[in-house]
């Protein structure tokens, strides 16, 4: 299954708890682990708080002060600062499904992190179980 993602922002960080659940239910699928996949190269899937935004503002803006988006990098594209990101935060993520409910803690949430956009985007959902 896939779930589309709209980003408004060079660098931003979408809460994609709601949507992941949402597939799960549809699945009919109680038991087993769900596996979050981003289809770009220059776009990641993290988990991480969900409670304050201040968290994603703290984290976009010290992975654009460490990776700067001009840099005098070489690809021709002119975005190599978003693949390194991706490199760094990982393509996927893989939670329990334990009940029908992800099993994420208490302050967790899944995100998209888009690092070239504003873009429309597409995650894959797969979800394995019982």
């Amino acid at each position: 299954m896939q779930i589309r993602v709209k980003t408004n922002a060079r660098t931003q960080m979408v809460d994609i708890s709601s949507q992941v659940q949402d597939a799960v239910t549809q699945s009919g699928i109680k038991n087993g682990i769900v596996h979050v996949f981003s289809l770009h190269t220059t776009a990641a899937v993290t988990i991480n708080e969900n409670a304050d935004p201040a968290v994603e503002t703290d984290i976009l803006t010290t992975i654009n002060k460490v990776i700067p988006w001009d840099d005098h990098f070489k690809h021709l594209e002119g975005n190599s600062a978003a693949h390194i990101k991706v490199s760094l935060f990982g393509p996927s993520e893989t939670i329990p499904l334990e009940k029908g409910s992800l099993v994420l803690g208490t302050w967790q949430g899944i995100y998209f992190c888009e690092f070239d956009g504003p873009r429309n985007r597409r995650v894959n959902i797969t979800i394995q179980g019982e």
